[in-house]
Order: C-alpha cells, then structure tokens, then sequence
C-alpha cells in the first residue's frame, strides 16, 4: 500500500517537473522569437534609413534620360553594393508635381525649379539644392531616304508654327514632356496644335515612327542615338540624324552641325538643353551620395561616353615615356 501511495506520489512530482520544464521552454522560445522579430525591425529600420552611400531613396527622373541615368546607376551600384537608390520615370510635369507634393525628394529635370516652386518646397522647411551635371543636344531626325538633311533654326520654328508644307508630319515623345515644353518656348507656340504635329508616347516611339515614315521629322533627346539598347539598333539605323544652322548665331550663322560633344561645348549647334539634379532631401543622405557621384571624374565620364557634354570634362591624362 505504501509502495502503490508513494509511487502515485512520485507521478504526481514527475508531470509537475515536466510541466515546468515545457513552460521554461516555452518562455524561451518565445523570448528567442520576440527577439528575432526585435532583430529584424532593426534590420528594416536601418535599411530604410539612407546614408550617403547605403540604405534605399526614392527618385523620379524625367524618362527622356532614362538611357544615361540607368548608366549612371548601374556603376553607382557597383561601386556601393549597399546603396538602393530607385528610380522612378515620368514626364517632366508629373516629376515636379510629385517633387511639389513631397512624394519625392529629389527629382532629375531638364530645367531649375522657378521661384514659386522653389517656394513651395522651402514653405516646407526644406532647402532646393540644384546639381547641373549634363547638357544634352535636341536632335532632328528623318528616315534614311529623306533627302532633307539639314534645316535653319528659323526654318524650323516656321515649321512647328504651322507654316510650309503641312503633309510632312513633325512627331515628338509624350505631350507632358519636358522636349514638348522646350519646343514651345523655342518655337513661340504655347500650343503645338497644327495638323501635322503629333505627340507619342515615348521616344523610342518616335523613332520607330520616323523609320517607318519617309516624310516625317522627329525630335528626341540625343542620348537615345549615340548608345541605343540592342531592341532599338534595328530603328536606330533606319534614320539618319539632321544638320542645323543657326543664321541668327554671330560666330557661325554658316554652318549646318550636327549634336556632338564638340558641337556643344563650342556652342555651334544652337539646339541644347541643361541635366539638372534637384535635391530637396535637406540632409546628407543617398540622394546626396548619388548627387556627389554624377557630378565627379567617374559619373562625368559615364556622361561623356554617351555622348552628352558633362558638366565638367574629366581631364585627360596622358604618360610619356622615353
């Protein structure tokens, strides 16, 4: 009878330890799981935090540089293999106006925010620093067997306000964009109506468009010529690039040039256009690290293997040996 009492009592003893045991275990690892999770909000938290050469920002550039800016990021990343910068592409009045609503802090334009812009942002408590780092060439283009292959700038302005030959079709990229904004001012048009202009989408859509049209005259940004992804070489080659003389121009009222790095920084060819970067972050973070990285000797030698005119021309050092 003892032996029945003290051997239930000796159960009783075992399944409390038990117990105990899988409570102590279970303490653990929740205390093991509460700080895994404590570990990765840290982890999130310090990603999401950028420094000046890691962590993620967000940037909106116009898409007519998407060419040269996705240059610039791939050996921005190689470099910094910790920073995440992304990109974000649209036309030049929805970049502004997502730079204006603070959904981004820093935005890649063809032109300096104007005073009541910049107003807005600093009504924030923000600064606007603006970061020139690149000038680009408009560029006139028509299919291989046009035989116009050069213009007057007074010609063309004719042109883009409807005067002279109306079935020959002039076509350009997005109606938003910012080469939409600059013709306007060019040409004096603040509408760009007539009949045989046409806006795109995209200026991979224009030179598709000008491949396929013998009569038609494109206008694109230069850096979608000189380094064209291999899906476009096909339409790159079906169109050939237009010369333009400015008679207006005291040093050259002469002569037709074509966009190139020498055409531009000698200020012959008459139809050109600034890179601007606009940081408006106010702190020494990713979009600072990025800005610093464009507008030094490798980011300007990134600008011009494309083709475009840096904003400061690396030098050039050469080694003579006996």
């Amino acid at each position: 009878m003892r032996f029945c009492v003290f051997h239930v009592y000796s159960e009783k003893i075992n399944m409390r330890i038990s117990k105990t045991v899988k409570f102590i275990l279970f303490l653990s690892l929740l205390g093991a799981g509460l700080q895994a999770c404590h570990r990765k909000k840290e982890q999130k938290a310090a990603v999401s935090q950028d420094t000046f050469n890691a962590g993620k920002a967000t940037f909106v550039a116009d898409e007519s540089f998407s060419p040269i800016i996705e240059q610039e990021e791939y050996v921005y990343k190689s470099r910094y293999p910790e920073a995440n910068p992304v990109f974000v592409y649209k036309t030049e009045n929805q970049a502004v106006n997502m730079l204006l609503n603070d959904s981004v802090r820093v935005a890649i334009l063809s032109r300096e925010l104007d005073t009541a812009e910049q107003n807005v942002i600093k009504g924030r408590k923000l600064s606007v620093e603006t970061i020139p780092f690149a000038v680009d060439a408009v560029t006139l283009i028509v299919n291989n067997a046009s035989g116009d292959t050069t213009i007057t700038v007074a010609e063309l302005k004719r042109r883009l306000n409807g005067q002279g030959d109306l079935t020959k079709p002039i076509v350009f990229d997005n109606p938003n964009s910012s080469l939409v904004r600059y013709l306007k001012n060019f040409s004096g048009n603040k509408e760009l109506k007539q009949s045989n202009i046409y806006a795109l989408k995209s200026n991979t859509d224009v030179i598709k468009y000008v491949g396929g049209h013998p009569d038609a005259l494109g206008i694109i940004g230069f850096s979608w010529l000189n380094n064209p992804v291999d899906a476009l070489v096909p339409y790159v080659n079906k169109v050939k690039i237009v010369g333009v003389r400015d008679e207006a121009s005291k040093q050259y009222p002469n002569g037709y040039f074509k966009p190139s790095q020498e055409s531009l920084v000698l200020k012959q060819y008459p139809l050109s256009r600034g890179l601007y970067m606009i940081n408006c972050s106010s702190k020494v973070g990713l979009a600072a690290g990025f800005a610093t990285f464009i507008a030094s000797d490798v980011g300007q030698r990134i600008i011009l293997k494309s083709g475009l005119l840096p904003d400061s021309i690396p030098p050039r050092e050469i080694n003579l040996k006996k």
